[in-house]
């Protein structure tokens, strides 16, 4: 008998198009147009392409903030769209800004989404300590967002995400914003942190080397969003390997 849970992909776009403006009420951009993608339980996926290539609409259709004009798009089997109270604490966001509140302190900004979803006072603080600590961050649990550096607010960020337990992460350019070497260490520490829970990561950048380092597959889109190529990446790549990639999918964004 097929389990019925391995059939259903995490995440599934089928001929997903979508427009804004109206027909014949001014100009129509499309920012979609008939994607195709399935997302399996567990991997964690890079979606690369250049700005205003559709990255940002698939996401907000992932989340439920937007419906396609054309197509199906379902997470966990069901429309985030119409069902979105369902979907309720299964998606978390990291965001481009750590986005934190500034009037809470590490741990009231890490309880935010546990607050949300109405669980007990005391379990809301054992779950946002531990998360903090899991992130390097333990000593630092009153300290307000403007006591901290750049890489330490997003630490809470990503804290806050796993916190909720939800079960996929969608992850919009979480590093773009950091120096290098903090931005290295994080996608590192952020990786092993996907892989540890079982956790269904999309991943949105701008960067082929951020690609390369943090997805089991890199998805790479063309204008409007278009597969220009789906690659999954062996966990053995030699740097002849990661170069020749490279070569390619910057040949693709090149076009």
């Amino acid at each position: 008998m097929t389990n019925a849970s391995v059939d259903v992909p995490e995440i599934s776009f089928d001929q997903v198009s979508k427009t804004f403006g109206k027909p014949g009420k001014g100009e129509v951009f499309r920012a979609v147009d008939g994607l195709s993608l399935d997302i399996q339980k567990g991997e964690l996926v890079a979606i690369l392409g250049k700005t205003g290539c559709g990255k940002s609409t698939m996401f907000n259709m992932i989340a439920g903030l937007g419906a396609p004009s054309e197509g199906l798009v379902r997470v966990q089997g069901r429309d985030p769209f119409k069902e979105f109270e369902t979907l309720r604490g299964k998606i978390a966001v990291v965001f481009q800004n750590d986005r934190l509140l500034p009037w809470r302190a590490s741990l009231g900004n890490v309880e935010l989404g546990l607050e949300m979803l109405d669980r007990p006072v005391e379990e809301r603080r054992e779950i946002g300590r531990k998360w903090l600590s899991r992130l390097g961050l333990a000593g630092h649990e009153n300290d307000y967002p403007h006591q901290l550096s750049g890489g330490m607010r997003q630490r809470v960020s990503i804290a806050r995400a796993f916190a909720t337990n939800a079960s996929i992460l969608l992850c919009d350019e979480p590093f773009s914003a950091l120096d290098e070497m903090t931005g290295q260490k994080l996608r590192e520490e952020f990786v092993s942190l996907v892989r540890e829970n079982g956790k269904t990561a999309i991943f949105i950048t701008h960067s082929i080397n951020e690609a390369l380092q943090i997805g089991d597959r890199i998805v790479v889109l063309r204008r409007p969003a278009k597969i220009a190529m789906d690659l999954k990446l062996k966990g053995d790549l030699s740097l002849q390997d990661k170069d020749d990639i490279r070569q390619q999918i910057y040949k693709i964004l090149s076009e």
